[in-house]
């Protein structure tokens, strides 16, 4: 490639969900009044209920696994705690950009 040409990069824009929830050995107080109310109401067939957290984000990378280890990075770091959390995400590309 010479000076004068840019070198044309492609930037991929994924929507990442993750799901965050408990460690099923840490004790979940939330879910259990959750589950206490449910059957209070009449809903008798619940018989335990885990609360967990949902989050939507969208990151811009060159690729797919670049995206994914973004994600995981910040799940680990930020949006979870590993020590009474586990987490799992999806990808899904939402659209391609083409930039120099």
């Amino acid at each position: 490639m010479r000076w004068f040409e840019k070198k044309t990069v492609s930037q991929q824009t994924y929507k990442a969900q993750i799901y965050v929830t408990l460690r099923p050995s840490v004790l979940d107080p939330a879910g259990t009044a959750v589950a206490s109310g449910l059957q209070q109401h009449g809903y008798t067939g619940v018989e335990s209920v885990r609360i967990g957290k949902y989050i939507e984000l969208t990151v811009t990378t060159e690729n797919e696994e670049l995206a994914r280890q973004q994600v995981d990075q910040m799940c680990d770091q930020l949006l979870a705690n590993p020590v009474i959390e586990n987490y799992s995400f999806e990808l899904k590309q939402l659209a391609t950009t083409v930039g120099g």
